[in-house]
């Protein structure tokens, strides 16, 4: 959708609230699909003193395995967004700029940037999260495994074996 913001770049003192659901499901991030449910986006375009600014707050479930222990897992996140808004820029480009050309701002454009930034690069169940035991794969979440702790490597266990008899005749 597109939102043509030239009254709002003109006029001094006005606003436009923007409410809007964007479904971003068909998106693939890290080999999965995430977003099973609309990003929605609340805020508002203002120009006070000349200066168009973008205020909103956009929000999203994202729906993914665990990455240390496989466990589905969702969670809610918030992006909190605060941009001024040019028709043009000159010179370097600016993180805190948002460039709107023809005064027209593409909100899907700009949801589906900040969502794909935002995602989280380690997506975990819970901040804790043990895993899972490399040996016999359970959920170290749930419970200790009956692995054993050390393992000694099967070049050296002559050496262990050395070793052990002779703590043994001590």
């Amino acid at each position: 959708m597109i939102i043509d913001l030239k009254r709002i770049f003109v006029n001094e003192n006005s606003s436009l609230d923007i409410e809007y659901s964007l479904d971003l499901s068909s998106v693939e991030f890290a080999g999965v699909y995430p977003l099973k449910k609309s990003v929605n986006i609340n805020g508002t375009v203002s120009n006070k003193a000349s200066l168009v600014r973008l205020e909103a707050v956009i929000t999203y479930e994202y729906d993914a395995p665990c990455d240390r222990c496989g466990i589905d897992t969702q969670r809610k996140q918030t992006v909190k967004v605060d941009k001024s808004l040019a028709a043009a820029i000159e010179g370097e480009d600016s993180d805190t700029i948002l460039l709107v050309p023809d005064m027209k701002l593409d909100i899907d454009e700009f949801i589906y940037s900040e969502v794909i930034v935002s995602l989280p690069m380690k997506h975990l169940c819970k901040d804790d999260c043990k895993g899972i035991c490399p040996k016999c794969g359970k959920n170290l979440n749930d419970g200790k495994c009956d692995c054993p702790e050390k393992e000694i490597d099967p070049r050296f266990s002559a050496l262990a074996e050395l070793l052990n008899n002779n703590e043994l005749s001590t």
